[in-house]
């Protein structure tokens, strides 16, 4: 933060409102904020581009932003957004509230009328002309944990508060930033934003290790399933270490893919209820013991609700709460609690079990003529580099996707508790940002393409080079697996998928091409590989009615879950 120029009775340091705030992402990790300008926010961003700290990056509409930095807080620990207020704010919810169904910390920013202009109620634009400037907030309020609306003399405390809430429950939160009070001066950050969790009381932190071990004596097969709050809360090194305590299988919900290492043994693959495959369901549904971390259910990632987990031999570790069977310990975190297992399992001095040392592998697929989902998914497999980060869109990618074993230090982001699709190409731009040592592989399907194409032009403003692989199958695959196979509101435009990159703005060293072959998809697929600087779009052609066979199964419960025409 700039040097800044003392004013206050006791010569404290002070900054703007702007500085104090940027200065405060800055301590998250955040360095790129989100947004589209409006004139109600101008202000602010002339100090974001002032900021040498931060890069401004500028969307093609609101709701991409939101995706966008629901992308990069995933791999950064937290991201911000910028919008203007109502027109620009509304169009973002749906990505904040994406954000806060899969727990994921972002804060949205949003740049209202000065104060004076809302406190007299007047009717200028973007409002809805009746006077009520909190319409807007109390929407926010409802998908966010936390929200503030600042003035110059609370805005160092509401910011602190507002933010503290965002990582304590890794959840959206809501700044409401006045035109006015940008550049109002207050006092400069003093203690650090992030102080140490605080440590569960010792003797309830025992008892639940004592229940814990009192269920793992005597058993012989204990799996370890982790969920998306795993990711979040930043557990994938504990894991590891909890998982290298002892010879117990492991195995993940769709929506915690890739916080384990799936090269590691004992890794069973991806549990989705009944409809998993037999090595992942008879790890989960035949353990003596199983230890849930952040692995709360929902019919997406359970099949329908088809899982089978008995209480009485559950372990289960969720924010601020631990159970032990019934038994259930408030105040316990996670970390800790994983922590105090891996003694326990260490302990426990479980025997190795059958087939212990085998790894996950995708099945072997025969070359042919027609390229299929399962040729597509085994030819990513192959190509995704170590450290890689996989996007799968929601509908066939994400459940293509998880047969697909993760290489080392692999990344996987999808979304499928909220399930938005055309979420993830923005969020790609989101993981390229945040990690650019990483290359970010995108599989998305042509009709969520259609939804976000123009942030094509944007990853190419901005020096992003993910590979883009463009599953045309001619219209809502997902759709038409659930109900209407052949209903024309299943259909989508037919587009030149490899001509977009260019309308969009990307330059000549871009790759673009159409692939209708498992032969031709394994050149493109070598190209992309030898040309890591550069955006790649693969469109690949597959049969409309292919789908991935967890899809298709899950599809069958959707549909009797919807009961159409009942």
């Amino acid at each position: 933060m700039p040097d800044t120029p003392s004013d206050g009775p006791q010569d404290t340091p002070r900054v703007t409102v702007a500085a104090y705030l940027l200065h405060r992402l800055r301590e998250l990790g955040v360095e790129h904020l989100f947004g589209v300008p409006g004139d109600y926010n101008l202000g602010f961003l002339d100090q974001v581009a002032d900021s040498p700290e931060h890069t401004w990056v500028g969307t093609c509409n609101e709701l991409d932003a939101a995706y966008a930095a629901d992308g990069y807080a995933r791999l950064r620990g937290a991201a911000a957004l910028v919008t203007t207020f109502g027109v620009g704010e509304l169009s973002a919810v749906n990505g904040v509230a994406g954000a806060y169904a899969e727990s994921v910390p972002l804060v949205a920013v949003t740049g209202m009328p000065a104060t004076e202009v809302a406190s007299a109620g007047r009717p200028v634009h973007h409002t809805l002309m009746d006077g009520d400037y909190g319409h807007f907030g109390r929407m926010f309020a409802e998908v966010t944990v936390a929200r503030a609306d600042l003035t110059a003399d609370n805005a160092p405390a509401e910011i602190d508060r507002v933010l503290r809430a965002m990582l304590r429950q890794s959840r959206p939160v809501h700044l409401n930033l006045p035109t006015d009070v940008v550049l109002a001066r207050v006092p400069a950050p003093g203690e650090p934003l992030v102080a140490a969790e605080e440590a569960a009381d010792p003797g309830l932190l025992r008892d639940f290790l004592a229940s814990c071990a009192r269920m793992l004596d005597g058993a012989c097969r204990v799996t370890v399933l982790a969920g998306h709050e795993a990711e979040r809360y930043g557990l994938r090194e504990p894991l590891r270490e909890l998982l290298a305590a002892a010879p117990v299988r492991s195995a993940v919900f769709s929506s915690g893919k890739g916080v384990l290492d799936e090269t590691a043994a004992g890794f069973a693959g991806t549990y989705t209820g009944g409809i998993s495959d037999k090595r992942a369901r008879s790890a989960v549904e035949d353990a003596d013991c199983l230890i849930l971390v952040g692995a709360p259910v929902s019919d997406s990632v359970t099949g329908g609700f088809s899982h089978h987990f008995a209480p009485e031999r559950t372990i289960e570790l969720r924010p601020s709460r631990a159970a032990a069977g019934r038994a259930v310990y408030e105040g316990i975190g996670m970390a800790e609690a994983v922590g105090g297992l891996r003694g326990v399992l260490r302990d426990a001095r479980l025997p190795v079990p059958d087939g212990y040392g085998e790894t996950v592998a995708y099945p072997a697929v025969a070359a042919g003529a027609e390229l299929t989902q399962r040729h597509l998914w085994s030819a990513v497999g192959s190509f995704l580099p170590e450290g890689s980060v996989l996007v799968a869109e929601q509908g066939t990618a994400f459940y293509g996707a998880q047969e697909v074993p993760l290489p080392a230090d692999a990344r996987f982001v999808g979304q499928p508790l909220w399930g938005s699709i055309g979420y993830t190409l923005p969020a790609t731009l989101g993981t390229e940002l945040a990690a650019p040592g990483r290359r970010s592989v995108l599989v998305i399907g042509d009709g969520s393409l259609q939804l976000t194409a123009q942030e094509l032009g944007t990853m190419a403003r901005y020096g992003a080079a993910p590979v883009i692989v463009v599953v045309n199958n001619d219209g809502y695959t997902v759709e038409r697996a659930i109900h209407g196979a052949t209903a024309s509101y299943n259909d989508i435009a037919a587009w030149d998928y490899t001509a977009l990159p260019a309308a969009f703005g990307a330059g000549p060293g871009t790759v673009a091409v159409r692939v209708t072959t498992p032969a031709e998809l394994a050149d493109a697929l070598a190209l992309a590989a030898r040309t890591p600087d550069e955006l790649v779009l693969i469109e690949a052609v597959l049969p409309r009615e292919d789908a991935p066979e967890l899809l298709t199964a899950l599809a069958e419960r959707f549909a009797a879950q919807n009961a159409y025409g009942a």
